[in-house]
């Protein structure tokens, strides 16, 4: 009985002298704690706050409360509908390209051959191109009908340069932004590839499976988390995708690329209008948890589906 009393005496001091040792811990991160908290809560405190007002710029006297009114506008402008859909097919078209995409570059620059390093960099190299010399990039050197690079190799074989930005905007703009995002998913790939432990692909290679199952089973789940930090960071980034639309398309032609965040562009730097643009904020900010939940779930769903197997 005494040795139990004593057991459980020490291991309460043991507890006690943890929790005193991290005790300065928490006082160090506090400031860095509360100023992102800070940070972040009175921003979207504003934007909630101004999204139930009538608040124009160019109209002050008309400040007042509007309730659910500016919500209500947002529920039958049929621009911000299509600003929705635009959002929502950017990013599941951006998300299947690129992963796809940088699934492929990551298992071939896994592989060994000559000139793999200078390839490697090249394939970066896109990477690293800030949006909006992105969207300058492919607007006037590349998709320019008269002296773009399409252009010229549409010429050079006999056929009709095409208006990509005029003819095929959403297109373009995916694109865009899939070869700047393509790179990021190859790397984090490529670094979960190099963390895969041979034996395991030397002992399925024993047992006879072909390079499909080894793939299937060996290398997807190997990738799972590696696969969920890709999806979910690109979906926040093509979520809030702006630059390349300001810089080609400027939303067109018509609406056909307004996506949410040029939307809320629009209805504070053109109409000046706070309120509508804030309550849209808010819908952005509610349909990118959503998208965030579902995504997770799908993605942890079909990881340990694969586990299972």
């Amino acid at each position: 009985m005494a040795s139990t009393t004593t057991t459980h005496s020490a291991a309460e001091a043991a507890a006690q002298r943890e929790k005193a040792r991290r005790a300065p811990a928490k006082w160090l991160l506090a400031p860095a704690v509360i100023f992102l908290l800070i940070w972040m809560i009175v921003p979207l405190g504003m934007t909630l706050y101004y999204s139930f007002r009538n608040y124009n710029l160019m109209m002050p006297s008309m400040n007042g409360w509007a309730g659910i009114g500016n919500y209500d506008y947002l529920w039958t402008d049929p621009t911000f509908w299509s600003a929705l859909g635009v959002t929502l097919l950017i990013v599941v078209v951006c998300l299947a390209v690129t992963v796809g995409f940088g699934m492929a570059f990551a298992l071939l620059f896994h592989r060994n051959f000559v000139g793999r390093g200078v390839a490697r960099t090249l394939a970066v190299a896109p990477f690293f191109v800030m949006p909006v010399v992105t969207g300058l990039i492919w607007k006037n050197m590349l998709f320019h009908p008269a002296y773009g690079l399409l252009a010229w190799l549409s010429r050079a074989v006999g056929l009709e340069p095409i208006d990509w930005l005029a003819q095929f905007p959403l297109t373009s703009i995916v694109i865009m932004i899939s070869w700047e995002w393509t790179p990021f998913a190859m790397l984090v790939l490529l670094t979960g590839l190099q963390s895969l432990p041979e034996d395991q692909l030397e002992a399925v290679r024993l047992d006879g499976a072909n390079k499909w199952h080894e793939f299937r089973h060996i290398v997807i789940p190997h990738l799972g988390q590696v696969l969920y930090v890709v999806v979910m960071l690109e979906s926040i980034f093509f979520l809030t995708s702006f630059a390349e639309i300001y810089t080609t398309t400027s939303g067109g032609p018509g609406t056909a690329t307004t996506n949410l965040p040029y939307y809320i562009f629009q209805g504070t730097f053109a109409q000046y209008d706070i309120g509508v643009s804030s309550a849209a904020a808010v819908a952005a900010v509610i349909l990118a948890n959503f998208f965030a939940i579902f995504l997770i779930r799908f993605v942890a769903g079909n990881l340990n589906a694969g586990e299972n197997r």
